[in-house]
This record gives C-alpha cells, structure tokens and sequence, in this order.
C-alpha cells in the first residue's frame, strides 16, 4: 500500500503585479522526506515556501498539505477554517526571529498550543519544556529574546513551530540572519530533527548541510525548478548551466 505525500503541489504560480515570481512549479514531499530548496537569491525561494501556507496567496495552481487543499483566491476571513487547518500542519520558521518580544522562551512555545489548540496550561508546558530540551535550550526557559542570541533565538523559533506538532517545517533561510559562528548550533538542531523523521523543506544557502542532511535538492531560478535530485548528486555533478553557475562549477 502506498502512501499519499505529505505535500503536493501542482502548477503552482505566483504573481506580484506584472512579474511572474512562480512559473508552475510541481512537487511532491514524501513524509520524513527533507528538500533542500537552492537556488539565487530573488529567485522564488520564500514564495514558494510562503505559498505552501497561504501566507503569501499564489495566482494558478493547488496545494496539499497532508490531505488540506488551498486553492486561488482563498481569504483570510472567508477561508479562515481552512487556512487554520493547512498552517497547523505546516509550520513556519522565517529569516527573522519572530518571537514576542514581552515573552520568556517558554511563554513564546507555549503561546500557540494554549491559544490554538486549546491546550490546557500544564500540557502546554511540558511541551514546552520538552521541545526546549531537544533544541538545547532547556536552561533557558525563562529568558526574555533580548537576553538570548541570534542562534538561540532561532532555536527557540523551531521549538515554537514544533510545538503545534506539524506535518511539515517550513524553513525560510533560517541560518541567514546569524552571524558565522551561530550558524552551527541551528544546524545542529536541524540535522537531529531531520534524524528523527521530520518532513522539512528548507530553503537554505548551506551547502555542506544540505549535502549531509537532505534527501533531495532541487534548484529554483527565476520561479522554475531547472533541476533536481539527490542532493549528493545535485550538488557534486550538477548538470544544469544554471546549477553549475550557482556552485560555482565549471
């Protein structure tokens, strides 16, 4: 018996006035599956990952998320069962930080399970302090963001998007906003979450951990995939111009 993916996307476009920012991307994500989504920066990366949600609204095309369809011309106010339903199942984890900044660590993870899914404030926090120990942030429960670093505060943000236990992270250059030396630690995090059987897509311009850690790389150019694959074989011999010019391959 076969399974249906996690994600299905099919003749996906976008449009920002008169440029077409997506030019009919299809796709299917496999549960436990991690895609490295590569490719020049301008070239469609964060529609793409934001039209998975419908937190950026895309003009053609379909979407499925773990059997939740979004269509074109969906609104926020008429739509709002169904939009609540997709981004429960994919959560979102942006270049910027996004935490409240009025909320410890802990309060930041817990918010969303109390006020969404109606859970009750001591499941909420066993949560929270479970998802805080695996992303290595345990001891930093009560910390305000402004007390914490770049790759702290990021760390804090996966734990947050765990914790409404999603079918798929969406992941948004989530290294972009760190300095060098931070980059390792959210790395890290990603690496054992992918260990453990998380669906991701991650945009991403790190190149060595998508080797090491995605299944699949595809390459998006001017709103196209232009190629995918294995990431060890995209990455290593990538037959593509626009692939080779990218990696820097002659």
């Amino acid at each position: 018996m076969t399974t249906r993916p996690v994600v299905e996307v099919r003749g996906l476009r976008t449009r920002f006035a008169a440029t077409d920012v997506l030019r009919g991307i299809d796709l299917a994500v496999d549960r436990g599956e991690v895609v490295a989504i590569i490719g020049p920066s301008g070239g469609g990366k964060s529609t793409l990952l934001r039209g998975l949600n419908y937190l950026t609204p895309f003009s053609a095309g379909s979407v499925e998320i773990a059997g939740q369809a979004l269509r074109p011309g969906m609104s926020e106010r008429r739509d709002a069962a169904a939009l609540h339903a997709v981004r429960r199942r994919a959560g979102m984890v942006f270049q910027g930080f996004h935490l409240f900044p009025h909320l410890t660590a802990i309060a930041n993870v817990m918010e969303a399970p109390r006020h969404v899914l109606g859970l009750a404030e001591a499941a909420a926090r066993a949560r929270a302090i479970h998802l805080l120990d695996r992303v290595g942030l345990a001891a930093r429960a009560d910390a305000y963001p402004h007390m914490l670093s770049g790759g702290q505060q990021q760390r804090v943000a996966i734990a947050r998007a765990l914790a409404m236990q999603p079918e798929v992270l969406l992941l948004d250059e989530p290294t972009s906003s760190l300095d060098p030396q931070l980059v390792g630690e959210v790395l890290t995090v990603l690496a054992d979450l992918a260990a453990g059987g998380q669906t991701m897509l991650i945009a991403t311009h790190e190149m060595g951990f998508a080797r090491r850690v995605a299944h699949r790389a595809l390459v998006l150019v001017a709103g196209e995939i232009v190629e995918q694959g294995r990431a060890a074989a995209v990455l290593d011999d990538p037959q593509h111009p626009a692939t080779r010019a990218l990696l820097g391959k002659k």
